[in-house]
């Protein structure tokens, strides 16, 4: 895909960044001057929670109240006034321009609802003295009608640098929340080093490594990361997946893996090293889908992927009508979406940062139903977004759960907020996500009835023989796509 960076882009430092530099630093305070964990932590915290209350502040200051909605009282007087320079001259047989200045008269607010509900004020609205008395009435109302025109010219560029101004207030406030966030976190995460230390350290001297510095954190959720300066005492080199399973054989119970951004090879020369530890539990994915019939490509765009908070996170984007059109606009929404929740921000801040950025990306709207579930895999709870998406579907040992919301779709209302879903997954559960075109193949009124009946009667299985027997079930009742039409299947188990 296209990588496309958000207008009035405020996130050049992202959750990321501010992660791995908070845990440097907390590293090195550590090490370099030995300082207790939780001092370091509640220091970090309140200057992260200082940058998300100044943020906060800043966001407060742009939202004095404007009106921007309607031409005002003001706007039709001066329209009125350039009118009667323009034509009337020295004449007052009327006195239109005068009587409509008083601030007991209302007729003015009449003509400008007139002119906004037609288009232009027409000679039946004017007063029957004007009509009657003056001489140029035909040519007065012609220029009347182009002064009101530029002035709803204006209040067009004003509403549009209104929006504008509402999206970049959203975005500080979501960079506020983000920060909070990540602050709660570091006052919640634990220093397990000194429990662990010596063992790990005898293992690695076993295997001819030396750890020259070590951190092992414990967060929240009970996800443990580690962060080693490693160095080979034999001159041999060993791969970075080799250095985390015999630190795994250390710690006990759950394997470790490298993290994505860590070193890939351990030498002779000092290295930091960043190991993640595996989570309680894992997803496996099926997927099915078809394109309208007549169409070459589907408008439903989804994806799979797991972010720096151990998260498992599906999303669907049923673009506004079908082919390559709403192809792109989902397209770029699921992009965005993943970027910044890869990146560490929570899916309901991503959802409405991604809403400000198509709202910002030019005239042309771009609506998409969207649908976004994260699984915490340390703690097996499921959190759903959702902007305008149809029910989703989790099969579980209590039987099958809807869980539905509302339909705004995003990137055509601002402000919008979107409905969190949340619950508890155990093993061996399911979830079913579907675009509107699969709903709207079941018969009858309750759609979603007919879809839950028969999953209620659908044993469990892989995710993707799941997936394709939904999408069978579904086309069983039409000739041909009527639709886009995606099935996503997510099963979730136990690591043993």
């Amino acid at each position: 895909m296209i990588s496309l960076r958000p207008a009035y882009n405020l996130f050049e430092c992202t959750k990321e960044d501010m992660r791995i530099g908070g845990i440097f630093v907390l590293f090195q305070k550590r090490n370099q001057k030995n300082l207790d964990m939780a001092d370091v932590n509640v220091y970090t915290a309140a200057r992260l929670g200082d940058m998300a209350s100044s943020l906060k502040r800043l966001a407060q200051s742009f939202t004095d109240e404007m009106d921007g909605q309607h031409l005002t009282r003001e706007d039709g007087a001066a329209a009125m006034q350039t009118a009667a320079a323009m034509v009337c001259g020295s004449c007052s047989r009327c006195s239109l321009y005068q009587d409509s200045a008083r601030e007991d008269n209302y007729y003015l607010y009449y003509l400008l609802r007139s002119f906004e509900v037609n288009g232009a004020v027409r000679m039946d609205d004017m007063p029957a003295l004007f009509r009657q008395a003056c001489y140029h009435k035909e040519k007065y109302l012609n220029q009347l009608n182009k002064s009101l025109g530029r002035a709803t010219m204006n209040l067009s560029w004003k509403n549009r640098f209104l929006e504008s101004r509402d999206a970049v207030i959203v975005q500080f406030r979501e960079l506020a929340a983000v920060i909070e966030e990540f602050s709660r976190q570091m006052e919640q995460v634990t220093d397990i080093t000194e429990e662990w230390e010596p063992a790990v350290k005898k293992l690695f001297k076993r295997h001819h490594m030396l750890v020259d510095k070590m951190l092992v954190l414990e967060y929240e959720n009970k996800q443990r990361e580690a962060y080693l300066t490693l160095r080979t005492t034999h001159g041999a080199c060993l791969t970075a997946k080799e250095a985390a399973g015999l630190f795994g054989q250390a710690m006990g119970k759950y394997q470790w893996n490298p993290a994505r951004d860590s070193k890939a090879i351990v030498t002779r020369k000092s290295s930091v090293l960043r190991f993640v530890e595996e989570s309680k539990y894992q997803m496996m994915y099926g997927i099915s889908g078809i394109p309208k019939a007549g169409e070459r490509v589907s408008g439903d765009h989804y994806t799979f992927f797991k972010n720096l908070e151990g998260q498992a996170i599906m999303s669907l984007a049923d673009g506004m009508g079908s082919g390559e059109q709403a192809s792109r606009e989902s397209g770029k929404i699921i992009e965005l979406t993943e970027q910044l929740m890869e990146a560490g921000f929570a899916a309901r801040s991503s959802l409405k940062l991604v809403n400000t950025v198509l709202l910002l990306a030019g005239k042309e709207q771009h609506p998409a139903a969207v649908d976004v579930i994260c699984v915490d895999l340390n703690t097996g709870v499921l959190e759903a977004m959702k902007l305008g998406a149809v029910a989703s579907f989790v099969m579980g040992q209590d039987g099958v759960m809807l869980l539905e919301a509302g339909d705004v779709p995003i990137g055509i209302l601002n402000p919008i907020e979107p409905v969190l879903l949340s619950r508890k997954l155990w093993d061996d559960d399911r979830i079913i996500m579907v675009s509107d075109g699969v709903l709207d193949a079941m018969p009858g009124e309750e759609k979603e009835a007919v879809m839950k009946e028969f999953l209620v009667s659908l044993p469990p299985g892989r995710p993707q023989d799941m997936a394709e027997q939904i999408m069978e079930f579904a086309l069983s009742f039409t000739e041909g796509a009527r639709d886009d039409m995606t099935v996503l299947v997510a099963g979730i188990w136990e690591r043993r």
